[in-house]
């Protein structure tokens, strides 16, 4: 039997913890079971048409070789990392930042990261925020990564000609030693420049979409530059993966939370809130955010609407500003807390002084035993309000255990889109976007293939999409 360091606590969403209304009862937890065994036997024979679940075993598809001899060619020679990536090309690579590397990681001295560079994850052109980070880093220090499989993101490539206008300038004919390049293989606009220019270059796999990449060069790459255990990532995803390809759903935790979500998303819960109890641990949430909203949020073959609404919250912050709404407003959420068991320091709580009359309570205590306390009471309070809520356990924050926790929710995801009865992997709603986006902007020319981009077939050119948009007034 497979097993792994982390566990799925779902009590708290069955009938007999919040009620036949609201939790999932015998039979119909009986039923998913069996449903979720099925779809996991689907996307076992899916494997050769989703690469993405090989790269934790397959290092040539992972290229963790040549990301880590590229790593160490370029110790100590970098202050800062520039990635230049939007969606899945940012959002992995912030999660394993924040939970991987100490807080305020690129507010310590140079010392203190045991002069590793600061990482600067830039996924939106707000011009103001752009211009600022190029104020905090000296071009002739710092490298900048590109991330985009097609080279056709308007964001990212508008930031990717900024750097590189920069560093043609600042350091002169060594300035390609600057730029690293992630994109496809062969195809788009990145890969004709990184040819020409001898730039060096790593590979997103074919069938890897930006939400399921983070295992790829997209996030290890920038994510060894900074220090992290790329290969204990990569091992903990592979732990995982020998219990998630299993038919057996009392341990295959991917299919305990697909049955969760799924069910409960048919009892009229369509929002699907993640609350770590971890700071390591927020922007996990917000990954988690973009991989079920762009995976699951579709338009079935036969028209029906469908997709659970992720949410993202922080414990205990959002105690103070959610809760309330949580556990008194509309029954129509389904709760995971993301829970830590160990952390890596703890501060006690000194005794009040005697002026501070009513603080008795907290004397002898510690801060860990403060959180944990208040991560227990929230639990509680929602499951009382018949919140369906459960939890996913990590014993320490480590790159193991956080391998482990994305490529279980990745899985999670695609047992989900079976259940749902959708492709998992397409995004049409954001191809339109796009589209438009390169119309407004000037592009001109033909729209290859307009359905494929989520667009009307009328659509043929760009001109044509860019006069019906200003005269839409939208």
């Amino acid at each position: 039997m497979s097993k792994t360091s982390i566990r799925y606590e779902y009590r708290g969403a069955l009938a007999a913890a919040v009620g036949n209304a609201d939790g999932l009862t015998p039979g119909e937890w009986q039923n998913l079971q069996k449903e979720t065994a099925a779809c996991v036997q689907k996307i076992n024979a899916d494997r050769p048409k989703t690469p993405w679940r090989d790269l934790p075993t397959n290092r040539k598809l992972s290229q963790i070789a040549a990301v880590l001899k590229s790593v160490k060619a370029k110790a100590g020679k970098f202050d800062d990392v520039v990635v230049m990536g939007i969606g899945g090309s940012a959002l992995g690579l912030t999660a394993l930042k924040t939970a991987l590397r100490p807080p305020f990681w690129n507010l310590l001295s140079p010392r203190a990261r045991r002069k590793q560079p600061r990482l600067w994850v830039m996924d939106n052109v707000d011009p103001e925020e752009f211009a600022a980070m190029l104020e905090l880093v000296d071009p002739r220090r710092t490298l900048f990564n590109v991330i985009s499989k097609s080279g056709e993101t308007a964001e990212t490539m508008s930031q990717f000609l900024v750097a590189l206008d920069l560093v043609q300038k600042c350091i002169g004919k060594q300035w390609r030693r600057h730029l690293v390049i992630t994109t496809d293989a062969a195809k788009g606009i990145l890969r004709p420049v990184a040819e020409a220019e001898a730039l060096e270059s790593f590979v997103v796999p074919n069938g890897v979409g930006g939400r399921f990449s983070v295992l790829s060069p997209v996030g290890l790459f920038p994510a060894a530059m900074i220090g992290i255990d790329v290969k204990g990532l990569l091992a903990g995803a592979a732990a995982m993966d020998k219990v998630v390809t299993s038919t057996d759903f009392a341990t295959n935790l991917a299919a305990q939370g697909a049955a969760v979500q799924i069910g409960l998303y048919r009892k009229d819960k369509p929002l699907s809130v993640m609350m770590p109890y971890s700071a390591a641990l927020k922007d996990v949430a917000d990954w988690y955010r973009q991989l079920w909203a762009e995976s699951l949020g579709k338009t079935r073959p036969d028209g029906a609407l469908v997709g659970p609404t992720p949410i993202k919250a922080l414990g205990v912050t959002d105690q103070h500003s959610q809760v309330q709404l949580y556990r008194e407003g509309p029954n129509n959420k389904v709760f995971t807390l993301l829970a830590v068991e160990k952390f890596a320091c703890d501060v006690p709580l000194p005794d009040a002084p005697e002026s501070l009359k009513g603080l008795e309570y907290l004397e002898g205590h510690s801060m860990k035993k403060l959180f944990k306390a208040e991560e227990k009471a929230t639990a509680w309070a929602l499951v009382l309000s018949k919140r369906p809520t459960t939890s996913l356990v990590v014993p320490r924050v480590t790159p193991h255990s956080v391998g482990e926790i994305l490529y279980m929710l990745e899985v999670q995801t695609s047992i989900a889109g079976e259940m749902l009865g959708i492709n998992t992997y397409n995004q049409p709603g954001v191809e339109a976007g796009k589209q438009a986006t390169m119309a407004l902007m000037g592009k001109t020319g033909p729209i290859p293939d307009p359905s494929s981009k989520g667009l009307p077939s009328e659509f043929k050119t760009y001109e044509q999409l860019r006069d019906t948009i200003e005269k839409s007034g939208a």
